[in-house]
């Protein structure tokens, strides 16, 4: 892989790394011709001490190998990745994927202890290690998280792992409204109870799961908490929190447990993953990024602004996945940047396009919203390891904004 990432170099060629193909609508779409390197075959599970917890796998195995590797042991990487059977890990590690458990287990972030890449000029680098306090040099595995493959050619990856739990179970009631939401956020986050995964689900998308979908028409939405440890564990926080809910007149929330679970996690898991259009009509898909505290004010500006929008939010981290039908599609820029992205703004939030119907001609701006305080330091830092820019140029917003 270096000495490819070598040769295009020496011919001032772009470089675009595939994993998978899962990624590729993510961020502005390839304008310049170059070279497609495939990590496909670049697979192997590479070391698994698995009484370390962690695991060093080749980027081009996909998360459903990886998955398959440690429940040979009973165990599990548990950071949700969407379409986890094409999905590498590689581009799981450059677009920062993560799921529902974020709130319990936390993202890549946490689960990333070291990394091998390939920087533009073809030079292959190591940081990290296999030991979870590694506090020498600069923290190389962060930067490259989310990187959208404009630092370094992902190669290999160490990973810390987790046990299976015990049991686990899927708890989902309808909420009448927003206000009621709150209180039985507020109430769960002031409880003793350990959930791993607080979704806030709306919209004409959930109508087909059987355990998502709203059972009231006048339901403003469903509340869906995953609960996991040992069987007195999860079984005493089902009857904690049916309590609460029941003071809040979420009466006999439905429960489902363990593998029954499946189909409804992968509901959740996929929701991120939307294409251009639903149902026929153009659809724009945002990810709003904001303060826990502002959750549900977000959700009612969505709510307001778009009345046919359906929703997942991971309440407890402040995260919103929104799908927006566009009713008006001349009308888009307008309804970014003018009524999307200023409420968000105002409460120090973020929002990024992820999906959105072929023809519209998006700038970097409007993927990514203005570039901040910290665009200046980051292109110095993509001169050092890409100084020619040919790594996925284009594609993020540093060569763009």
């Amino acid at each position: 892989m270096a000495e490819a990432v070598r040769a295009a170099a020496g011919s001032a060629t772009p470089i675009y790394p595939v994993g998978g193909g899962t990624g590729l609508d993510y961020g502005l779409p390839v304008t310049r011709p170059g070279l497609r390197l495939s990590l496909a075959k670049l697979n192997r599970l590479v070391d698994y001490p698995h009484r370390d917890l962690t695991i060093t796998v080749e980027a081009g195995m996909t998360a459903a190998d990886l998955a398959r590797h440690l429940a040979a042991n009973r165990q599990r990487l548990p950071v949700e990745v969407p379409q986890a059977d094409r999905a590498t890990l590689g581009g799981a590690v450059a677009v920062n994927a993560s799921g529902p458990r974020r709130y319990g287990c936390g993202t890549l972030r946490d689960c990333l202890l070291g990394i091998s890449a390939v920087d533009g000029r073809g030079t292959v680098f190591s940081a990290g290690g296999r030991v979870v306090k590694n506090a020498a040099g600069y923290d190389l595995c962060k930067l490259l998280i989310g990187s959208c493959g404009t630092l370094g050619v992902i190669a290999q990856l160490t990973l810390m792992v987790r046990p299976m739990p015990e049991t686990s179970a899927l708890l989902a009631g309808d909420v009448a409204d927003l206000a009621t939401t709150e209180r039985c956020l507020a109430g769960l986050a002031g409880s003793k109870l350990l959930p791993v995964a607080i979704e806030v689900l709306a919209g004409p998308a959930w109508n087909d799961d059987p355990l998502l979908a709203p059972r009231r028409k006048t339901a403003a939405g469903r509340l869906v908490v995953a609960l996991e440890g040992t069987r007195t564990e999860v079984e005493w926080m089902i009857g904690q929190l049916a309590a609460q809910w029941s003071r809040e007149g979420i009466a006999a929330p439905d429960v489902v447990r363990d593998q029954a679970a499946a189909p409804h996690w992968q509901r959740l898991t996929e929701f991120a993953v939307a294409p251009g259009h639903s149902n026929g009509a153009p659809t724009l898909t945002v990810k709003i990024c904001v303060q826990p505290s502002a959750t549900l004010n977000t959700i009612r500006e969505l709510f307001w602004l778009q009345p046919g929008v359906s929703l997942q939010s991971h309440a407890g981290n402040g995260v919103i996945w929104a799908r927006l039908p566009l009713t008006q599609p001349r009308e888009w820029r307008a309804l970014l940047d003018g009524r999307l992205r200023g409420p968000v703004a105002a409460v120090g939030g973020s929002l990024t396009v992820v999906s959105y119907p072929a023809g519209l001609d998006l700038t970097a701006r409007d993927v990514w919203g203005p570039p901040g305080g910290a665009a200046p330091l980051m292109r110095i830092v993509k001169q050092q390891f890409d100084p020619q820019g040919l790594l996925n140029p284009g594609r993020f917003f540093l060569e763009n904004s």
